[in-house]
């Protein structure tokens, strides 16, 4: 149940790095690294860090047939980037929607395969 809640966590903040993101430019803003950028982008590594281990841990036993060990990774790659891109306005925008895009998707996709497994939905 931990995992499918952390995984819902995680599509919350896509869709919240997005309107951070468009909000970062509307206001033409420049955020302080320390203050704003490091604490927050901090909270989520330690939330990707305990997800990943949870997903991996998942992927080992129930061995899905469309999810793979290097999706989990590259998810918490890309969202440790663009978490700390949608702070500045100076972010490619096509490349920043497209990572949130690509990570929403396998979120998605990820939280589909949980909830369809009735020991761990439960």
């Amino acid at each position: 149940m931990q995992l499918i809640e952390q995984t819902k966590q995680l599509l919350i903040e896509c869709d919240a790095s997005k309107d951070r993101f468009f909000q970062q430019r509307e206001l033409d803003a420049t955020p302080q690294f320390f203050e704003e950028v490091k604490p927050h982008a901090d909270k989520i590594q330690l939330l990707l860090n305990d997800w990943k281990h949870n997903a991996l841990e998942w992927i080992k036993e129930n061995n899905p047939k469309y999810i793979h060990q290097s999706q989990i990774n590259n998810v918490v790659d890309a969202m440790n980037q663009f978490v700390v891109q949608s702070f500045y306005k100076e972010t490619s925008k096509k490349r920043f929607i497209q990572s949130v895009q690509s990570v929403h998707y396998t979120l998605t996709f990820f939280l589909r395969y949980l909830m369809e497994d009735s020991d761990y939905a439960q």
